[in-house]
């Protein structure tokens, strides 16, 4: 779009045939313009003048809708379900930090080092950043910070608190799990062959194990589905406030437990699954396979009966 200021010279320009002689154009000066000629310019700086303003007012291209048109599609997703809470309410997601043996075996890692990078210490940093960006989006009035397990205080455990992975590194994980006695349990026995899965307690007291499935491919084992529980209860340490706990056994499982509720193309229906069956429960799980495919982890479908492997809720 031309700058207004250069309306008058296109105007000049065009109100004559003499301002190009065959060769190389020129601007007459208004002295050299005939009467018709200067008419002609004022005709031409109105009407440019009055299509630059339409443009400025035209709604915005086709081609540049989509994104505002997305933008729009998700705010009615992102204002409801689980990871929606009141406005000014602090969201702390606690999320484990990588042993010290691994740590000494990875560059950055170190605090005295230049190059220093604080999230190279943590672990399940797909999931965290997945549910850091949709909880920050979701919840734009509120504070939505993440903390280590050992960096966890009084404030934090008292409110909206997102623990991410299992057990073994994610005290936060452990303790609540505790408190909720939900019939869920996490076996970690890593030196153990088949000793890491979930185990669930049926209403008859028979206990059912649910293992991560592998294969052998190229000399190597590949993992082919993970298992991962979904939880939402009451937090135990402020009945005003909720507790939601993503963990896989492993980081492949708390990922797609992560992404069941904040992929745009399955939230939805994954998030009115679970209100259906507990809208009126103090506590609530479910226990889900995650699929990973050619190295890719799939966000399962809560709707597929195939995908869930136990679910549970225990009324108010």
């Amino acid at each position: 779009m031309p700058l207004a200021a250069r309306l008058q010279d296109i105007a000049t320009f065009f109100a004559s045939p003499r301002s190009f002689d065959g060769r190389a154009g020129r601007l007459l000066s208004p002295d050299e313009m005939t009467a018709q000629e200067q008419a002609a310019r004022e005709e031409l700086l109105q009407e440019l003048t009055h299509l630059r303003s339409e443009a400025l007012n035209a709604p915005a291209p086709s081609r540049l809708r989509p994104s505002a048109a997305a933008a729009a599609d998700a705010a009615p997703s992102l204002d409801a379900g689980p990871y929606r809470f009141k406005n000014g309410e602090i969201i702390t997601i606690v999320c484990a930090q990588l042993p010290d043996e691994m740590l000494q075996r990875m560059p950055y890692t170190d605090p005295l080092d230049p190059d220093f990078v604080e999230l190279y210490t943590f672990a399940d940093l797909d999931a965290l950043l997945e549910l850091f960006g949709h909880m920050r989006a979701a919840n734009p009035s509120s504070r939505v910070q993440f903390r280590a397990p050992g960096q966890v205080g009084p404030d934090e455990y008292q409110g909206h608190l997102v623990p991410l992975g299992g057990v073994d590194w994610n005290e936060a994980t452990s303790s609540v799990l505790d408190r909720l006695q939900l019939p869920v349990r996490q076996v970690s026995d890593w030196d153990k062959e088949g000793g890491v899965y979930f185990e669930v307690t049926g209403e008859d007291g028979r206990k059912v194990p649910h293992h991560p499935q592998f294969e052998e491919s190229g000399g190597r084992t590949i993992l082919r589905e993970d298992v991962a529980l979904f939880a939402r209860a009451v937090n135990p340490f402020n009945q005003k406030r909720f507790v939601t706990i993503c963990n896989g056994m492993y980081g492949r499982g708390t990922y797609g437990a992560v992404r069941a509720l904040t992929d745009e193309r399955f939230r939805d229906r994954n998030a009115e699954y679970i209100q259906d069956r507990s809208a009126n429960s103090e506590a609530f799980c479910i226990l889900t396979r995650v699929t990973v495919e050619n190295g890719v982890t799939l966000t399962p479908d809560w709707t597929l009966p195939e995908t869930r492997l136990f679910e549970w809720s225990r009324p108010q």
